[in-house]
């Protein structure tokens, strides 16, 4: 039987349940490198264009770094970025109480749009990417939903003010597209650009990868 050749992945991202979803389908990355860019938004910029921007950006960070001490061939870096918005308004990832706050009172009781890019650099520094977006639509939320939710802390550092995997998904009326994309990484499609760029978790044998 034929080896599966020696691969590194890299997840350019220290969010634990990105990290949490790639195990959920058997992926367990070499190492973490998170990117440490600025994402602030460009002028007018859309939220898939966005979304897509900071996912190649983080991944090109953390290529650079691999390239000084790995082997080209067998590296893949695995990048990735959620954008929530209304329209065309990109909502923050919320860093305090008040931003939260503001977020969840633009979301209640309308449909809001999650944006998630992945991004895979293989061997010679290839890329591909994928975008995945999904319609959520929330409840309308009365003060005290909001206030309750807002003493949990669990909003901090998410796209759009809060996490539907977890007390936010009680707000939650419906979901068109990927839940695994609202969390932070679509699984189905990430592993086919994993796939068909030629990485396969150890043990397994990789599908040819695309010309």
């Amino acid at each position: 039987m034929a080896q599966a050749r020696e691969r590194t992945l890299i997840l350019a991202s220290g969010s634990p349940r990105r990290l949490q979803l790639l195990e959920q389908i058997g992926i367990t990355p070499d190492h973490l490198s998170p990117a440490g860019i600025d994402e602030t938004p460009l002028r007018k910029e859309r939220p898939s264009s966005y979304a897509l921007r900071l996912a190649h950006e983080k991944a090109e960070v953390a290529w650079s770094r691999a390239r000084e001490v790995l082997d080209d061939d067998g590296t893949f870096v695995l990048a990735a970025d959620t954008v929530v918005a209304v329209g065309r308004r990109i909502l923050p990832k919320a860093d305090s109480y008040e931003a939260a706050a503001t977020c969840l009172k633009r979301l209640s009781g309308r449909n809001h749009h999650v944006h998630t890019a992945v991004v895979v650099k293989g061997p010679r520094g290839r890329a591909r990417e994928r975008l995945v977006e999904t319609r959520v639509k929330m409840k309308r939320l009365s003060t005290a939903e909001i206030n309750t939710y807002l003493e949990s802390a669990e909003w901090s550092g998410k796209a759009g003010g809060y996490a539907i995997q977890g007390r936010a998904a009680a707000f939650v009326v419906q979901i068109v597209g990927s839940y695994t994309g609202v969390v932070g990484l679509p699984l189905y499609e990430t592993a086919q650009l994993l796939n068909g760029m030629g990485y396969a978790p150890r043990g397994t044998l990789p599908e040819e990868a695309d010309a």
